[in-house]
């Protein structure tokens, strides 16, 4: 298996637990995060070496990467493990699935790339790369069922682990959080690449809004060291003073849980708030560099997933130059005054969930035996 970045990790860990369940003498390795390891996953490199983003950053760290996968693929071309399992992070994967596949080692793409977004074009070496792909939307699998690649809809684990209903007064008593104040999740990303983008507009976006509604209190959780460091370095040169604000290594859900609105990078994150049932507003900024590229090939209308599932401009977006502390700020303050537009928010987050909640560990477990199953057969 390899997973690139901390959703791929949650995504392998939950489907290792749902495999041995059923077969306890499965044994795994490959590229995975303290969420697999704990889970008996043997790491054979740090999975933080395959998390960047960015077209632009990802050539910085090019020879590294490829020689990551030389080596990998050279070990499991002589080991042959029954299966491979890419999990997400498909310019990584894809290359080492279509040359295990020609060796007759079954591969198993988990999370389709965004194909139905941009970079269309893939389709066809997606076919040539993988034997069975999981989707974790439901609008996916048609896109592979007319491509003639053996496809299964799965959901979203997520949408498994996430409660219908939360109780924010429970969160925000467990992460110590004001009871009374009006709470603003800031989600700014899980990679250093990202927060070298966001950390300055998350902070005076929050300045700003500060200045406008002196009752409010902020939650910020980092998902490791470096990027608490970046956002605090941040907090240290733009926050203008002391922000009434909670910063959290880890528990991102518990922040979702407790927060009134939320301002969210897009990517899974955005996903989460959406299945806490939290009004969000998304942003999202990149090197000038990949931007010009992605721009080019972006299909869809919307970036967020949120307004992908909902197939409507459900939630604001505010992409690249667009995504200022002023605009941002003046949006957050927007739905702060709008109970109806949070209302409808909620609503729709709520459809959302309930089409995603799939059992889908146990699904994506199914189908990776029966493409075992089949190939020893």
């Amino acid at each position: 298996m390899v997973a690139g970045e901390a959703s791929g990790d949650l995504l392998g860990a939950l489907l290792i637990a749902a495999l041995v369940g059923q077969r306890p003498q499965l044994r795994f390795a490959g590229i995975g995060g303290p969420k697999m390891q704990a889970e008996g996953f043997n790491s054979l490199y740090s999975m933080e070496k395959l998390s960047v983003r960015g077209y632009v950053e990802v050539l910085r760290h090019y020879r590294e990467i490829t020689g990551i996968r030389r080596q990998l693929a050279a070990r499991l071309l002589e080991e042959r493990p029954s299966v491979f399992i890419g999990v997400d992070a498909p310019d990584f994967n894809l290359d080492l699935e279509r040359g295990l596949r020609k060796a007759g080692i079954p591969a198993v793409q988990y999370v389709s790339p965004s194909i139905w977004a941009w970079r269309a074009g893939r389709m066809s070496k997606i076919a040539a790369s993988v034997t069975h792909m999981l989707t974790l939307f439901p609008f996916e699998a048609p896109l592979y069922e007319k491509a003639g690649v053996p496809v299964t809809y799965v959901g979203h684990p997520l949408a498994d682990l996430i409660p219908l209903d939360v109780n924010k007064d429970e969160a925000r008593a467990q992460l110590r959080l004001p009871l009374r104040h009006p709470i603003i999740a800031l989600l700014p990303g899980s990679r250093t690449s990202e927060l070298h983008y966001m950390a300055e507009t998350f902070v005076k976006t929050a300045r700003r809004l500060y200045e406008e509604f002196k009752e409010i209190h902020f939650v910020c959780p980092m998902a490791t060291r470096e990027t608490r460091d970046l956002f605090e370095t941040a907090m240290h040169h733009h926050a203008g003073g002391a922000l009434p604000l909670t910063l959290l290594f880890g528990h991102s859900h518990e922040a979702l849980a407790a927060a009134d609105i939320a301002i969210v990078a897009s990517g899974t994150a955005s996903l989460e708030a959406a299945l806490f049932k939290t009004p969000m507003v998304v942003a999202y900024r990149m090197s000038r560099a990949t931007w010009a590229l992605m721009r080019r090939m972006i299909r869809l209308p919307y970036v967020s997933l949120p307004n992908i599932l909902a197939n409507e401009a459900l939630v604001a977006e505010f992409l690249q130059d667009r995504a200022t502390p002023g605009a941002l700020s003046a949006a957050l303050a927007e739905l702060m005054h709008d109970a109806d537009r949070q209302r409808r928010q909620v609503a729709r987050f709520r459809e959302i969930h309930l089409s995603l909640r799939q059992n889908t560990a146990q699904k994506a477990a199914d189908a990776v035996l029966r493409v075992v199953d089949s190939a020893r057969a």
